[in-house]
């Protein structure tokens, strides 16, 4: 099978891409590995999601819903769904669903399948492993897909947005959430979600904590826990023990990137390193959406999507504006990183979007090259668990162009 684009996921960034593709001229096929298209907004049942995209709130699945009805409106999207990419080489990709295995050929391909939540293997998690240790997206399934409690006394592990929205979730379904433990000064999550989620039911947020170890034999029965130094060591001195027979880990995200380890990744995000173009280092494969970085909001997730389709599709039919000299972006003092980290010489608008790493308030971020000023924008506050974007003319710039706060 042949096509123009193909795209690797059928999430919100999956679909925004393959719609966005198709809207500048391309056949499209989107590789989806579940039933239904929608990815993780199928079983997120809060609010807050489209206010930026569709001007109004929606829960996550109507917002997968809406975009799941322009993809099969769209007679240029063909859609595999149970279907698992094996292999993604040179324009190829090894796709095995129904029909058996297959080679799908295409001038483009976008990397669009999202993040996965680390486990408590991944975090070194103390203790013995009993039942009772879950992520905060399997809980989420559990509860909101499935119809099923976890457990009655919870401590939650991280303070990531799932998390912070499955302490109010449990807490609605009658569990008594303990304390939210968080081993950072600050948290990962939306300041919003701390006060919808957290505030608003009395859990408390503990920062600079985290669980020494979990105790249980059949069934979690409890954890200590405590302070850390600014090592992030134990301080044993603050050691308690709380008794809880549930632990949901909220400890961070990990993009999807096995089947394209072949291409250069971040250190601090793992994900691809991309250009303005939202490509790789391999030109004809793009990455979008949170398998490139950890995104707070899916409106920004579908955005930077449409991005990444427009691009791809315009590379797929030989109209990708020529590239230049290459010029490097990189992060400031007080950056964590900033996406994307390389355009070209050249007229041109562009936006970069970066984490800071730690709390700054009334500051004002610059663009620079050497002593040019290229953009410029005033923030009353940012904090590290939300992602900010500014955008500048890069026409002005002959040379590394560097993110800064003063």
């Amino acid at each position: 099978m042949k096509t123009d684009v193909l795209v690797i996921g059928g999430g919100p960034a999956g679909m925004s891409a393959a719609l966005s593709a198709s809207e500048n001229g391309s056949k499209v096929v989107i590789v989806e590995r579940d039933e239904i298209l929608g990815g993780i907004l199928n079983q997120c049942i809060h609010n807050g999601f489209g206010l930026h995209y569709f001007k109004e709130e929606l829960t996550g699945p109507e917002f997968a819903h809406r975009f799941r009805e322009m993809v099969e409106a769209d007679k240029n999207i063909t859609v595999f769904t149970s279907a698992l990419v094996t292999k993604i080489g040179e324009k190829k990709v090894e796709v095995m669903g129904a029909l058996g295995v297959q080679t799908i050929e295409a001038k483009a391909v976008i990397l669009a399948m999202g993040c996965r939540e680390r486990t408590a293997g991944n975090i070194s998690l103390c203790g013995t492993r009993p039942a009772g240790v879950l992520t905060a997206g399997t809980v989420q399934k559990m509860v909101n897909i499935d119809g099923k409690m976890v457990g009655k006394d919870v401590v939650i592990l991280g303070s990531g947005d799932i998390g912070l929205i499955m302490a109010r979730r449990l807490t609605l379904e009658g569990a008594k959430v303990h304390a939210v433990l968080e081993i950072n000064k600050t948290s990962s999550g939306l300041r919003r979600n701390i006060m919808q989620c957290l505030e608003d039911f009395n859990i408390p947020l503990l920062y600079n904590t985290t669980i020494f170890e979990v105790v249980g034999k059949d069934r979690v029965e409890g954890v200590w826990f405590g302070q850390v130094d600014e090592n992030m060591k134990p301080i044993d001195n603050t050691k308690k023990f709380l008794k809880c027979d549930t632990v949901v880990l909220s400890v961070g995200l990990i993009p999807e990137m096995e089947m394209a380890d072949f291409v250069t990744k971040s250190r601090v995000t793992n994900g691809a390193v991309v250009n303005e173009f939202y490509q790789t280092d391999k030109q004809w494969l793009f990455s979008c959406g949170n398998i490139l970085h950890v995104h707070d909001l899916v409106d920004n997730v579908a955005l930077e999507a449409k991005l990444a389709g427009k691009f791809a599709s315009l590379y797929a039919q030989g109209k990708l504006p020529p590239r230049t000299k290459k010029i490097p972006i990189v992060a400031g003092e007080g950056f964590s990183y900033v996406l994307p980290s390389k355009v070209y010489e050249g007229a041109g608008q562009v936006e970069v979007k970066f984490r800071l790493k730690e709390k700054v308030v009334r500051k004002t971020l610059t663009a620079k090259c050497g002593a040019n000023i290229l953009g410029k924008r005033f923030i009353l506050a940012g904090v590290p668990g939300e992602m900010m974007s500014l955008t500048f003319d890069k026409s002005g710039a002959t040379g590394r162009i560097s993110l800064e706060i003063e």
